[in-house]
């Protein structure tokens, strides 16, 4: 099957497929996407790829994880160059349903979890986990994979999804892939489009903050987590189109929110800044 790409915009289509694959004894891995796809997705097809006999690859801008006021409206649609970078990466099938498809009637069914949204995009973006960890539960119903991949970047994201793979029994593995980032640092993402080229510049701001982060962390020894902040609020301060939604530093496996960097346990340092009206996130992950 790697020599095409199998497009599939239903539900039914898309399991009489997966059902052939399934009854083959043939292992599946999921890439999740929105689509306007970049580098950060290929790596997560390419490690599909590598792990998997075949790879499956959603695109589906998901209306119920976008908040009033969000950028649902205007989020990049680049369908067909998608499938292109799909087909280059080696994936076997896209599937990419219509909202209307996704949710036919109003939807009286959500999946929600506790805890780990409590945090961090969570406390900022009403609902918004309860719109992923909806859609994910569906996909999984619709594609049952062997492996599921997501990338750090969106860390939360992964946490929450681990925990509804854990809770509901769902037969799949979720890996974590690595940050990709531009020739300068940033991390990579759909939104990097909307920015004009100060605003670029201005976005660099995440990686500064993590670096100084980590120097004080680890060559430091700093410890207590008000100093780093501090410091991380004074970079972000330096930059004048940036508006610093949060800065959080927990324990990376519950996003526990801590006072004190502890020995022997792996923190999440997680930032999350608006730049005009881009919304961006990072993070870094730090075993002490």
């Amino acid at each position: 099957m790697g020599h095409v790409v199998l497009i599939y915009n239903t539900i039914f289509e898309t399991r009489s497929e997966i059902r052939d694959i399934l009854l083959s004894g043939k292992t599946i891995g999921l890439v999740p996407t929105m689509g306007a796809l970049h580098r950060g997705h290929i790596s997560l097809l390419k490690k599909a790829r590598q792990e998997n006999d075949i790879v499956v690859l959603s695109i589906f801008i998901n209306p119920i994880q976008f908040s009033k006021g969000e950028d649902l409206d205007k989020y990049p649609q680049t369908f067909e160059e998608d499938c292109k970078l799909a087909l280059e990466a080696g994936t076997d099938i896209v599937f990419a349903p219509t909202s209307k498809e996704m949710y036919p009637d109003q939807l009286k069914t959500k999946v929600k979890v506790l805890g780990v949204t409590e945090y961090l995009c969570g406390e900022k973006r009403a609902n918004h986990f309860t719109g992923v960890t909806t859609v994910i539960a569906k996909f999984l119903n619709i594609v049952p994979c062997d492996n599921i991949y997501f990338g750090q970047k969106d860390y939360q994201q992964f946490l929450v999804v681990k925990q509804i793979i854990n809770d509901l029994n769902f037969p799949a593995e979720i890996v974590l892939c690595p940050i990709v980032r531009d020739y300068d640092g940033l991390a990579l993402s759909s939104r990097n489009r909307y920015l004009n080229k100060e605003e670029r510049q201005e976005a660099l701001c995440l990686k500064e903050a993590l670096d100084a982060a980590k120097d004080l962390i680890t060559a430091h020894k700093i410890r207590e987590v008000k100093e780093i902040e501090y410091t991380l609020i004074h970079i972000f301060e330096c930059y004048s189109l940036v508006k610093l939604e949060y800065i959080f530093i927990g324990i990376a496996d519950n996003l526990e929110p801590i006072t004190k960097i502890p020995e022997g346990r792996k923190v999440l340092i997680a930032l999350a800044v608006s730049i005009g009206e881009t919304r961006l996130i990072d993070n870094l992950l730090l075993q002490i």
